[in-house]
């Protein structure tokens, strides 16, 4: 069964919160044929501005979007806007109707929360962004774990926890043998630099 993957996205979103799961998804559909159908989508389609500059194109506008089984919502600071954006919320609403999975990555969750999907629900965020989500009444801020999964709905912390959370995704809705399989062939096993270094904050 081919599962549909909606990556939604918005000006001043970050990178790496969407690019990161599209390589984790789209890596199982080069592994398994047929097993997902990844595309983007924004508010009116077309050229979308980035949070670091990059320039993206949505598949697909609000109006002509599929139906998705999954969805992912990054995060970045167009996510501000965004929760103030009633067509982006209602849109998120829509999605959710039809959605086996809700994701978010970094502030993400802020969207997920407008549209009142994290109430009673743990969820987390960016770290740096932990105070923000407080102030969503209903919500259960987690701030010690990369992603919280509270079934229908998973939201990762920053930026590089969506690779885990997507991984996590489809050791959950697929196998963790696939999973890992999507690793190895991402060659995906972190080893960053400088860990020895305390971090200033």
């Amino acid at each position: 069964m081919t599962r549909s993957i909606a990556i939604v996205l918005f000006e001043g979103a970050e990178e790496l919160d969407f690019a990161g799961p599209w390589e984790v998804f789209t890596m199982l559909g080069a592994i398994e044929d047929e097993s997902v159908r990844a595309f983007t989508v924004s508010e009116r389609g077309g050229e979308v501005r980035c949070a670091k500059g990059l320039r993206v194109t949505a598949d697909y506008s609000f109006d002509d979007c599929p139906q998705a089984d999954i969805v992912v919502i990054p995060g970045g600071q167009g996510t501000r806007r965004e929760v103030e954006n009633p067509t982006m919320v209602d849109f998120i609403k829509r999605l959710n109707r039809d959605a086996q999975v809700m994701t978010s990555v970094c502030t993400g969750s802020f969207v997920l929360a407008a549209a009142g999907l994290l109430e009673g629900k743990r969820a987390t965020t960016h770290w740096a962004s932990i105070h923000h989500l407080r102030k969503y009444e209903g919500v259960q801020v987690v701030d010690v774990e990369r992603y919280v999964d509270e079934g229908h709905v998973i939201t990762a912390s920053g930026v590089s926890a969506g690779i885990d959370m997507a991984l996590y995704l489809v050791g959950r809705e697929w196998s963790p043998t696939t999973a890992r399989r999507v690793q190895k062939a991402m060659e995906y096993f972190p080893e960053p630099p400088y860990t020895d270094i305390p971090v200033q904050e």
